[in-house]
């Protein structure tokens, strides 16, 4: 059982710039007092496709996408990812800083992805739903694309 999880490899994810800059910064300062947490989510970002925000799937999870998974633990579960300020688990509001937020970012329903926790357990858990909220002064962002003509970013 435990080859099967060596073994796996992590899904393609999809991170929106405006996305990748604030978490990259993020990552940044926080290095120097929580290393572990900085580094996995610097790697998250450095294997993530970025992709501009106006093209960025609402089926993706991005910073304040209300997420549901199942984890290999038990019952599905419902969460929305948060910066570490805005953070409340007793609301369900989960920090991209945390092992299972950095796990999230950047995917979409259907995918699974194996992450560790903090005692050093590694975990499976599978997206089954996402959902992004309109913010204020974002709501172009949550409408589909229309088709481009222009080249990819």
């Amino acid at each position: 059982m435990q080859d099967k999880m060596k073994t796996r490899r992590k899904p393609t994810i999809r991170i929106s710039k405006s996305d990748h800059a604030r978490l990259s910064a993020l990552a940044s300062t926080v290095a120097a007092r929580n290393p572990q947490a900085s580094d996995e989510l610097l790697a998250e970002l450095e294997r993530a496709r970025i992709v501009s925000d106006g093209l960025i799937s609402a089926g993706a999870v991005q910073m304040g996408s209300t997420v549901t998974f199942k984890p290999d633990t038990g019952d599905a579960k419902t969460i929305t990812l948060v910066f570490p300020g805005d953070a409340d688990i007793s609301d369900g509001k989960v920090s991209i800083l945390t092992p299972i937020g950095t796990a999230l970012i950047g995917l979409s329903a259907g995918q699974s992805i194996m992450w560790t926790a903090r005692d050093g357990r590694r975990h499976e858990l599978s997206v089954l739903a996402v959902n992004r909220p309109a913010r204020e002064g974002d709501a172009a962002d949550q409408r589909a694309p229309a088709p481009s003509t222009t080249a990819g970013d």
